[in-house]
């Protein structure tokens, strides 16, 4: 399958691409600075150059046309301020589906975060805003009359992979960012998780039957 990967730089994001590549997919990582095409074509997956906060609908279908699946992964950064919560977190993951929609890729994969539905509506804090933004971003894509995920990841930690994961409605914990991935991978090829959202931390099931436990 074609997979392109908005935030094809993040962490998650390469090693979700190294993973796609490696089972013989072809995949696409979206990528705001040049200096990081490179890093994407390491992991076996094409780079486009595209910002998602200075660009249009028309711009970025280009990029997903002929697609299968779409995976949203990027995000303002934690050190970036507020307003790039609204632009990144939230404006380029409505974009993408505006672009999937426009292209006809009905698959829309979404990296979301537990705990946006405790987001303090009232606070001017960082963390706060990007809850919010996150939250809307799910909503809009729920929404929409597309075959979408919402994968809700605890703490991510940057351990080994433990290929043994819970899912569901879950307390606060972590998952190593490389179980995401293989997490991500297995969703795009499970139907049984269309229209589904679920949170995600390290437990003691395979990623297979855990998905199948939904």
């Amino acid at each position: 399958m074609r997979v392109v990967v908005a935030g094809g730089h993040g962490q998650i994001a390469l090693l979700l691409e190294r993973l796609l590549a490696e089972r013989g997919d072809q995949v696409v990582g979206v990528v705001r600075n040049p200096d990081h095409v490179a890093d994407v074509e390491a992991t076996g997956a094409e780079a486009a150059v595209l910002d998602l906060e200075h660009t249009d609908v028309a711009a970025l279908t280009d990029v997903v046309k002929g697609a299968d699946a779409v995976v949203f992964a990027a995000g303002g950064g934690p050190n970036s301020g507020a307003a790039r919560k609204e632009t990144v977190d939230k404006g380029a993951a409505v974009l993408l589906a505006d672009a999937a929609e426009q292209a006809g890729v009905r698959r829309y994969v979404m990296v979301s975060a537990m705990g946006t539905e405790n987001a303090d509506p009232h606070s001017d804090e960082v963390f706060q805003v990007y809850l919010r933004a996150k939250q809307a971003a799910d909503d809009d894509l729920r929404s929409r009359d597309l075959d979408w995920t919402v994968v809700r990841p605890g703490r991510l930690t940057d351990d080994p992979p433990g290929g043994r994961v819970q899912v569901g409605t879950l307390p606060r914990g972590e998952v190593p960012r490389a179980d995401v991935a293989a997490v991500l991978a297995a969703v795009l090829t499970n139907d049984g998780t269309v229209r589904r959202t679920f949170d995600l931390l390290a437990g003691h099931q395979t990623i297979e039957a855990a998905l199948s436990d939904l």
